[in-house]
C-alpha cells in the first residue's frame, strides 16, 4: 500500500529525517493509525511554495511504536528537541510522553507555543493516534526535492500526488511504476528542508 498526502510546510519536523532514519511522530494521525510495516509513505510539496508535483519525501514503514515507547528508546533519544541547538536538533519530533497522572507532556518544540506553552489543539491532533511510524529505508530531498514524472500526474486516480488529506487508490499499476522510478532515486537524507533559513 502507499499512502500520499501533501507536506503543507517542510521544516524536517514531520516527516523528520534525521539521524539515519525517517519518522512520521506527528500530523497525519489518520495515515499514522492505518498504515502497516511495509506500506510506503510520500510527501508531496505544497502549491503555497510553490513545490506542488515535487517529492519531498518517502518512507518505507519498517516498524511503529507509541509515543512513550518511541520516548524511552535510545536510539531516538537525538530526536527529541532542544531549540537553543541547530535547526536539527530544534525541529525534533520525540515531543511527546505521559506523566505519572497519565496526561500528555509535550516538550518545548515546533507544535508548542512561544515560550514552551503547551499547544492544546496539536496535544489534541497529534496524539489521537498514539502511535509512531519509523522508517530505515527513505529518501528526504526537502528543497532539492525531484519532479515527480508527468506520467505520474495524470488526472484522478492517475495522479500519485494528494491535495487534501491523503490518497490510497491510485490507477492499476501507478504504484508499481512509480516505486520504479522512486528506486532509482537517491536514498537517505538528501536535502536540507525547505522552510530553513
Amino acid at each position: 500500500m502507499l499512502y500520499s498526502y501533501v507536506i503543507t510546510r517542510d521544516y524536517g519536523f514531520a516527516p523528520n529525517p534525521f539521524h539515519g532514519v525517517c519518522t512520521l511522530a506527528t500530523c497525519k494521525p489518520v495515515i499514522r493509525r492505518i498504515a502497516k510495516t511495509g506500506d510506503w509513505i510520500i510527501g508531496t510539496g505544497s502549491a503555497e511554495y510553490r513545490q506542488t508535483g515535487r517529492l519531498i519525501c518517502s518512507m518505507r514503514v519498517s516498524e511503529s511504536m507509541t509515543f512513550d515507547d518511541y520516548w524511552a528508546d535510545p536510539r531516538f533519544r537525538a530526536k527529541r528537541p532542544d531549540l537553543t541547538g541547530s535547526n536539527m536538533q530544534a525541529f525534533g519530533d520525540n515531543i511527546y510522553n505521559r506523566d505519572e497522572a497519565g496526561q500528555w507532556v509535550q516538550l518545548d518544540s515546533h507544535h508548542s507555543r512561544p515560550g514552551g506553552e503547551i499547544n492544546p489543539e496539536n496535544v489534541a491532533d497529534d496524539t489521537q493516534t498514539n502511535r509512531v511510524l519509523i522508517a530505515t529505508e527513505f529518501s528526504y530531498f526537502g528543497a532539492e526535492a525531484p519532479l515527480i514524472p508527468a506520467a505520474f500526474r495524470g488526472d484522478g486516480s492517475a495522479n500519485i500526488c494528494a491535495h487534501r488529506g491523503h490518497r490510497s487508490n491510485f490507477a492499476p499499476g501507478l504504484v508499481e511504476a512509480f516505486l520504479d522510478w522512486l528506486n532509482q532515486q537517491p536514498s537517505g537524507c538528501v536535502g536540507r528542508p525547505d522552510r530553513w533559513p
